[in-house]
């Protein structure tokens, strides 16, 4: 008679403080791409590079952590999930040490492929924890929370980085992000340990559930909205900081103040918009948020092109578009995991693969028109167009139950933790 292996039963949900953890890990790649916006122009005036060159290290960073995502997936399936992320992080703490001392820019751009490579150790190894350890309607209620920061932080991060460059320069702010990733490998050490054996729940799943996320047509409308709304907002904060400061002569200080008002609405339409997803379905949340964004982004860009864009124009137009990812962002990503309760986990990856893919080439495409805030509002525009036609095409299977709906709305943005 040959041996039976019992799998130990997975908990229902984790403790608070490897909860915690998992969502200071998350925080990690938003925050390595947007702290250092404020310290752009100097950056450009010290490495002696152009606005392109600096919007240059965004994309290597978002590139780095596209790759890294299946990178690291692969190790923590082999190593372990511990094992991968500790040496990980590790070595982007060193690639942060190697930005702040970078002495030109290609280092930097080098250093920050790096720094997103193992950086997305973050991401994966914190959707293995959940994946290993939960099931269902709480796995996908804590890969909502992870989508969230990565929708939301990216519009923080600034705000602190302009506080570190405006006290100490840009350089600082890297110092910042090291010892930031040394807190992170602490936190790791104390509260996420390896996952036993029995309870593995293979990142690299066989082809089956990424092919059938690929074929789930309103899955992957949902994923390209996602996608392309985290690519307007990258257009925005690659391209801001010259916009704003070197065109119009905003303070640090100024910078980052609009930028914390901005961050606020965000959240406070975010926060109504998981609310509204009770009385509405959320492809037409959807579908508004991304209108809005639209007009916004095109009258911005038609006004520049005519020279007719003072800043008292400018700031408002950039912060209805902001604001209206507010409605994009959690009604794209929380019905596309709602989808894929048996996958959650590759669905979570295919998302962040496809915001970063997407952040790296608007990044670039913002920086192509230097500090011309036609370049960043085209961007944008196309950016919201495309999204609007996939969703629109998508429309007829993007019906929903009301059951499905009040699920959904329970890992929406600004609701992860409190559900009804």
């Amino acid at each position: 008679m040959s041996a039976t292996t019992v799998t130990p039963p997975r908990r229902a949900v984790l403790a608070p403080l490897p909860v915690a953890v998992l969502g200071l890990l998350a925080a990690f790649p938003p925050f390595a791409a947007d702290m250092y916006l404020p310290g752009f122009p100097a950056i450009a005036r010290d490495l002696r590079t152009t606005p392109l060159g600096v919007q240059s290290t965004i994309t290597a960073l978002l590139l780095g952590m596209a790759a890294g995502l299946f990178l690291t997936g692969a190790l923590a399936d082999r190593y372990g999930r511990r094992r991968t992320l500790l040496p990980c992080l590790a070595l982007c703490a060193l690639a942060g040490a190697v930005c702040a001392l970078a002495p030109g820019i290609g280092t930097l751009i080098g250093a920050r492929f790096v720094q997103g490579l193992t950086g997305a150790a973050c991401v994966v190894i914190a959707r293995a924890v959940v994946s290993d350890a939960t099931d269902g309607r709480e796995a996908a209620r804590l890969f909502g929370l992870m989508m969230t920061v990565l929708g939301i932080a990216p519009v923080v991060a600034p705000l602190m980085g302009g506080i570190v460059a405006s006290a100490a320069g840009w350089r600082a702010v890297f110092w910042a992000l090291a010892a930031l990733t040394l807190l992170m490998f602490a936190a790791a050490v104390v509260a996420v340990p390896e996952t036993p054996p029995g309870r593995v729940r293979p990142l690299r799943e066989p082809g089956a559930p990424v092919g059938g996320l690929l074929r789930d047509r309103p899955f992957l409308g949902y994923a390209v909205a996602f996608a392309l709304a985290f690519g307007a907002l990258t257009a925005f904060l690659a391209a801001s900081p010259f916009v704003l400061r070197s065109v119009y002569g905003l303070s640090t200080e100024a910078y980052s103040l609009i930028i914390a008002v901005y961050a606020l609405v965000l959240t406070l339409v975010a926060t109504a918009g998981a609310h509204l997803v009770y009385r509405h379905m959320p492809h037409r949340l959807l579908e508004g948020g991304l209108t809005v964004l639209l007009a916004a982004s095109a009258t911005l860009c038609g006004l520049a092109l005519t020279g007719a864009l003072p800043l008292a124009a400018c700031l408002p137009l950039l912060l209805v578009a902001v604001a209206s990812l507010g409605l994009v962002l959690g009604n794209a990503c929380a019905p596309a995991l709602g989808r894929t309760p048996r996958a959650a986990g590759a669905a979570a990856t295919f998302l962040a693969a496809a915001q970063f893919t997407a952040g790296a080439i608007t990044a670039l495409l913002a920086g192509i028109g230097g500090d011309h805030a036609a370049a960043m509002g085209l961007v944008m525009t196309v950016c919201a167009l495309v999204a609007l036609f996939v969703v629109a095409t998508t429309r007829g299977t993007m019906d929903v139950t009301r059951r499905e709906r009040l699920d959904t709305g329970r890992i929406g943005i600004g609701s992860c933790d409190q559900p009804r």
